[in-house]
């Protein structure tokens, strides 16, 4: 009786413990969407309507409510959805982690959100990869604000991922070169049940999980199709 009792005791931690995780994911997500939708409510102050329609794949990095991006290095997490061949519906959350060199936006604790935007296949397919430096496996720099981005130069337009920040209130452009992001393998499994690549999630025929609903919703609700047909071996 009493290894039963003990036994039971283990599973039931487990099960908390596993609860524990998946409700992190979904509270990942659950930011992500409030991001997405609070940054287009101000047309004048957005991603540019025709870039999110241009792009393949958005990924969001909401603050942690604590001096994450600070002096001295970085760290952050994130989640990417791609759209389904790339001009498709909006697929499954990939959840990734981000770190490298500092780049001065948290400091005190100051909450700094990110957003980017994978701009064509090629970006897409090295995120897959699971491991990939901003500014050196995939070309980046920060994106144009506005209604419209039809002032930008050809070459921003041939970057591979446009990347923004929002801090206080201010939405604008920045780089996030030297940045390093990668797979979150903890957490995908958490929220699928079971270990899954990158290009499983994005590429595959991996059924979103019902925690990605509100963002999925929101991006369709600012950008229900477009991007580059492509597709992955």
């Amino acid at each position: 009786m009493r290894y039963l009792l003990a036994a039971a005791l283990v599973l039931t931690l487990y099960g908390a413990a596993l609860a524990k995780d998946e409700s992190k994911g979904a509270e990942r997500l659950q930011k992500a969407a409030e991001v997405i939708n609070e940054v287009m409510k101000t047309p004048e102050q957005s991603i540019p309507k025709d870039l999110l329609n241009h792009s393949v794949c958005v990924g969001v990095i909401p603050s942690q409510k604590k001096a994450a991006l600070g002096i001295g290095g970085s760290y952050g997490a994130g989640c990417l959805v791609c759209r389904r061949g790339g001009t498709g519906a909006w697929g499954a959350p990939w959840m990734f982690r981000i770190g490298g060199p500092s780049i001065g936006l948290q400091i005190g604790g100051q909450a700094t959100d990110f957003v980017l935007l994978v701009m064509n296949a090629k970006g897409a397919e090295t995120l897959v990869k699971g491991k990939t430096k901003l500014g050196a496996d995939a070309s980046v720099a920060g994106g144009p604000v506005g209604r419209t981005a039809e002032g930008a130069t050809g070459a921003l337009m041939q970057t591979e991922i446009l990347t923004y920040s929002r801090s206080r209130g201010a939405f604008a452009g920045l780089s996030l070169e030297g940045q390093v992001i990668k797979d979150d393998g903890g957490s995908n499994e958490d929220l699928y049940g079971k270990k899954l690549t990158a290009k499983e999630i994005l590429f595959g025929n991996i059924a979103a999980p019902g925690a990605a609903g509100g963002l999925n919703s929101a991006l369709t609700k600012y950008s229900p199709h477009g991007g580059e047909k492509f597709s992955t071996k």
